[in-house]
């Protein structure tokens, strides 16, 4: 069993915010709150999303996968929001275009190997609409982290 932290708690459903820097603060606080990661993680991904975006159309919505460097993470973990109303983020790779995000996954891993291996299972999940379909409709976090241990298989990550 990996040490991956990833409970109802870090599930937001309905996450209210205008703008992608209120998410990414309403996000990063809460994990800070729980001690997941050191109080520099809100701003720094905050940072790294104006330098790197990481909004992703993909079909039928889109989702954002902003993360941060492992210093300033506790423990590893993956947290979920579900939006209220779509926010616009950058597109990861075209700092002209914006896509309207309606599921973001913050990534706070403590080792750069296990980013990687993450991002590449999340990518293996957004290429399922239904899937996405389903995260975005659920009024439920444990159907949303049920969903995520059988799908990314956190034992290697």
């Amino acid at each position: 069993m990996s040490d991956i932290y990833l409970d109802e708690s870090i599930i937001l459903l309905n996450l209210e915010g205008s703008t992608k820097e209120e998410v990414l603060t309403a996000m990063g606080q809460n994990l800070a709150d729980k001690n997941l990661v050191k109080d520099s993680f809100v701003q720094a991904i905050i940072d790294r999303e104006k330098e790197f975006a990481t909004g992703l159309p993909t079909a039928g919505l889109s989702v954002a996968i902003p993360h941060t460097d492992v210093e300033h993470v506790n423990q590893k973990n993956i947290s979920v929001a579900v939006l209220k109303k779509e926010v616009e983020f950058g597109v990861m790779g075209d700092d002209e275009e914006t896509t309207p995000v309606k599921l973001v996954f913050m990534l706070a891993m403590d080792e750069p190997h296990s980013q990687l291996t993450l991002l590449q299972k999340l990518m293996q999940v957004f290429q399922n609409e239904d899937t996405l379909q389903y995260l975005a409709r659920q009024t439920d976090e444990a159907n949303i982290k049920q969903l995520l241990e059988d799908q990314l298989n956190f034992s290697e990550i």
